[in-house]
């Protein structure tokens, strides 16, 4: 069988790879539900690693930023529905976690970032414009806190309608 999946991270440039993928037991969000303004996809490896858990409190608390750049920020990882809503509840979090569950790893593998030896999502970011194309794209070491500072650059650059500069690392 050939592997059809990209062995890196999406490009900017590159049309988001479309998904369907539960946020709730009963509620679904898909890319098409991002189309019209800009969305941040922030892919992480597991809800209740220390590292994880930092990096969605860090963007919960910066959320009104995401907000008045118009954008739509969405967790994704390979844990359930029911474990997202356990987390979600125990951070406070205000925004949607997508459980990227059945098949695990699905969409990580089309944004290029599933690791397959240890079945997680790489930490890595991606910011799409309104109409879905990769704007700017990251992936960090798993152990490290990516931070903010390169998405809120990407969303400047996105609202200036110019590529970011500098080193997204």
């Amino acid at each position: 069988m050939t592997d059809t999946y990209p062995r890196v991270a999406l490009p900017p440039g590159t049309a988001a790879a479309p998904f369907r993928l539960p946020s709730t037991p009963d509620q679904y969000i898909s890319l098409d539900d991002l189309r019209g303004r800009p969305a941040i996809l922030a892919f992480y490896p597991a809800d209740w690693s220390p590292v994880c858990g930092d990096q969605m409190a860090l963007y919960n608390q910066i959320l009104p930023e995401f907000q008045r750049a118009g954008a739509q920020l969405v967790g994704i990882s390979v844990d359930g529905v029911w474990c997202h809503a356990a987390f979600a509840e125990q951070r406070h979090l205000h925004f949607p976690l997508l459980a990227d569950f059945e098949p695990k790893g699905e969409v990580a593998r089309r944004y290029g970032v599933y690791r397959e030896t240890e079945g997680i999502c790489e930490r890595a970011l991606f910011v799409l414009d309104a109409q879905g194309v990769v704007r700017w794209s990251q992936v960090s070491p798993i152990d490290i806190n990516p931070g903010a500072d390169g998405i809120l650059d990407a969303l400047e650059a996105l609202a200036n309608d110019s590529p970011p500069t500098g080193d997204p690392a």
